[in-house]
């Protein structure tokens, strides 16, 4: 059996109905992180990729694609 409490009609907090109390922080989960070239091409230097053009431009999209995603 479930336990039930009784309380009378002043003791309830009467708050109004806001939708945004519901949501999880949708703005920072959804929002799309941009990646530029220029950021590819220096994290390929610091772990000593070699790469072309095409390559970095791959991945760029690849990697907006997949962040946008989540």
């Amino acid at each position: 059996m479930k336990k039930v409490e009784v309380v009378k009609a002043r003791e309830v907090e009467i708050k109004p109905f806001t939708v945004s109390d519901f949501i999880h922080n949708r703005e920072n989960s959804h929002r799309a992180e941009k990646v530029s070239k220029k950021e590819l091409k220096r994290l390929a230097k610091e772990i000593g990729l070699e790469y072309s053009e095409d390559q970095i431009q791959f991945s760029k999209k690849l990697i907006e694609a997949y962040l946008a995603k989540r």
